[in-house]
């Protein structure tokens, strides 16, 4: 099976690239697959699944999809906006996993998935942080699969967030351009790092309360975290952010429309306007 690296996959690991591709397999068996001499970048044997990747590159490697399953069906009730023979397009609560962790086996939006769609085989072609919630896609075919993942790899997909931000945000526009980059020495690992990869956020002011701005967000580039550490760049995190701002009941991010390959999916977001 071949899998291009999208552009939001820059600098992954091989690790984390295919236990996210196949976040129905167990990290051991992917593992197994990888230095049992079955996967290869480019045409080139990958001896190490710690190394990096970067967009356009080409993945290929041999998996059983039935095999050490950890996307046990459970009977989850699922917000569908959308579903054909393609692909599905559901409303992720805030606070679920898009996926199983090696810790966290249960109550995932792939457990939900797995059980809506009666065992039959499913692909993330992206993922939302555990806190953010809103639209998001899942292929049910792996020509889906590619169409999407070329189709964020050329630029053809565009993604808008509602968020509540801390304090009052004066311009009513801003162009946020601030690198951002890994440092395993710091915490939170991921911030704006001079020696980062170039990264881009559109940010628009839909009105503003008492200490706190309602915005909309558009990311240009797709970095980890890009949002939440751009918001606190300019000394305003998103409400809520437990990483890089005051943690609180939920973190105030929402996906609240995605455009793909011709078709428009949103759903509002989970919380009422904040009056004075």
């Amino acid at each position: 099976m071949d899998l291009i690296v999208a552009r939001e996959e820059d600098r992954l690991s091989v690790k984390t690239f295919l236990t996210r591709r196949f976040s129905g397999l167990s990290q051991m068996y992917l593992r197994a697959r990888v230095y049992q001499g079955h996967c290869f970048l480019d045409g080139e044997l990958v001896e190490n699944w710690g190394r990096k990747l970067k967009p356009g590159q080409i993945v290929s490697i041999e998996v059983d999809l039935e095999a050490a399953t950890s996307r046990k069906p459970e009977a989850i009730p699922l917000e569908i906006l959308f579903e054909d023979e393609h692909r599905i397009v559901v409303a992720k609560p805030g606070g679920m996993l898009v996926h199983p962790t090696m810790h966290v086996k249960t109550g995932t939006l792939a457990n939900a998935l797995a059980s809506h769609l009666k065992g039959a085989r499913f692909w993330f072609p992206h993922r939302l942080d555990q806190e953010t919630s809103g639209v998001l896609v899942v292929a049910k075919t792996e020509i889906e699969l590619r169409s999407i993942t070329r189709a964020w790899e050329s630029g053809q997909v565009a993604k808008l967030y509602l968020a509540v931000l801390e304090g009052t945000v004066e311009p009513d526009e801003l162009l946020i351009d601030a690198p951002i980059g890994r440092d395993p020495e710091a915490k939170p690992a991921w911030g704006v790092r001079a020696s980062g990869k170039p990264a881009q956020s559109r940010l628009r002011v839909t009105s503003r309360h008492s200490n706190m701005t309602h915005v909309q967000l558009e990311p240009i580039t797709g970095r980890t975290n890009q949002l939440r550490i751009h918001c606190a760049h300019i000394g305003h995190p998103i409400l809520g952010d437990r990483l890089y701002g005051t943690p609180g009941s939920r973190m105030f991010l929402h996906a609240h429309q995605l455009s793909l390959l011709g078709q428009t999916y949103q759903t509002p977001p989970p919380w009422q306007l904040f009056e004075d």
